[in-house]
């Protein structure tokens, strides 16, 4: 019997008992099709009822200053998130840990502040960090996490729990690119000026030659 995603904890132990049995491409790409449609499936029904994914809008659109922060691999989901934030909104920060650094941020927050951390397995301990002294400062923490009971979770404002369950040796990135997707769509629906701004983004994107012909 194969332990269930909570018991594999690492990249290693996933790849033994997943990917070292004998088995042909196809049925391997049957697996993960079906764990990936599964996942993906049940992780938009849990957050459809329980409503976070409005919640977290809601909380990005009324702040005053939107910050996103994520480490190791969970930092290219708040990239997303900032750059899809950013073309319909301003006043988005990405803290990169070069230019734009926590310990900056976390200097300065005021109220009205909100900060979008994604902490996913294995929870980078510079997220959990961040999202507990931006709450102790007064600002608003919107948690995307796979642990409900995790330190992220707890410290949140809104927390939206998705599933990372994979049949492969990485854990599924399929249901966090969706909710990223599904905040900044609803952000963008409810942001004052959103219409505005993104036509203005599309004219300078054409003078300044930002895409390749007929693409923006």
């Amino acid at each position: 019997m194969i332990p269930d995603n909570k018991q594999l904890s690492t990249p290693d132990e996933r790849y033994g008992a997943r990917l070292q049995r004998r088995s042909t491409a196809t049925a391997l790409l049957q697996q993960v099709v079906a764990q990936e449609t599964a996942n993906l499936s049940a992780t938009l029904e849990r957050l459809q009822a329980d409503g976070s994914l409005e919640q977290a809008a809601r909380r990005i659109v009324a702040a005053k200053r939107r910050f996103v922060a994520g480490g190791s691999k969970s930092w290219s989901y708040a990239s997303l998130l900032a750059t899809d934030l950013s073309a319909s909104m301003a006043n988005v920060t990405l803290i990169d840990g070069t230019v734009v650094r926590a310990v900056d941020v976390l200097s300065d927050v005021r109220p009205g502040d909100v900060l979008v951390a994604f902490s996913l397995r294995r929870y980078a301990r510079s997220t959990i960090a961040a999202a507990e002294e931006f709450a102790a400062a007064g600002g608003a923490v919107v948690g995307v996490t796979d642990d409900a009971d995790g330190a992220v979770a707890r410290v949140a404002d809104v927390a939206v729990v998705v599933s990372t369950d994979s049949a492969s040796y990485a854990d599924s990135p399929t249901a966090v690119a969706a909710v990223v997707h599904i905040i900044a769509t609803l952000a963008a629906a409810s942001a004052k000026g959103a219409r505005r701004r993104l036509a203005r983004r599309d004219v300078l994107t054409a003078r300044l030659g930002i895409y390749a012909d007929g693409d923006r």
